[in-house]
């Protein structure tokens, strides 16, 4: 008797690890893989969305800023976790030079583990960035 009661309680343990695992991995993988998602989607969208045609006039870099929002929400929606809900806010997006401030407010699975009453909380991952487009390359325009 007293060893099958050990057994239980080593799987009681195993069982509440594992359920706390679970519950702490779904908050930080969300932020992590914000964060770089963020940050290889804006550098991809910035360089799509710079107008080559004033670049090669000029020689100054300039982006279009409906064609970065448009090229950002594309490539954010292709890779995005169905399971979750986004929301994105663009703060600042200049066309010359090109920059733009962004922010993904990713809401997690409501969860009420621990707590009594049946009462559920939701946690918002908010993750900000910030992005500059600059070239050191000496361009003059033909004249």
């Amino acid at each position: 008797m007293k060893e099958s009661l050990w057994g239980y309680w080593i799987v009681v343990l195993g069982i509440s690890i594992m359920a706390v695992m679970v519950l702490l991995q779904n908050y930080t993988t969300t932020n992590e893989q914000d964060y770089f998602l963020m940050k290889e989607v804006m550098e991809a969208a910035m360089y799509e969305s710079v107008d080559y045609g004033y670049y090669r006039d000029t020689g100054v870099l300039k982006m279009n800023t409906e064609k970065f929002v448009e090229n950002f929400m594309r490539r954010f929606s292709e890779t995005v976790n169905i399971n979750k809900t986004y929301k994105i806010e663009f703060y600042q997006i200049y066309e010359n030079p090109p920059a733009a401030s962004v922010a993904v407010t990713t809401g997690t699975d409501a969860t009420n583990f621990g707590q009594s009453g049946g009462t559920s909380e939701n946690v918002d991952v908010v993750n900000r960035m910030t992005g500059i487009l600059y070239t050191n390359a000496k361009y003059s325009p033909k004249s």
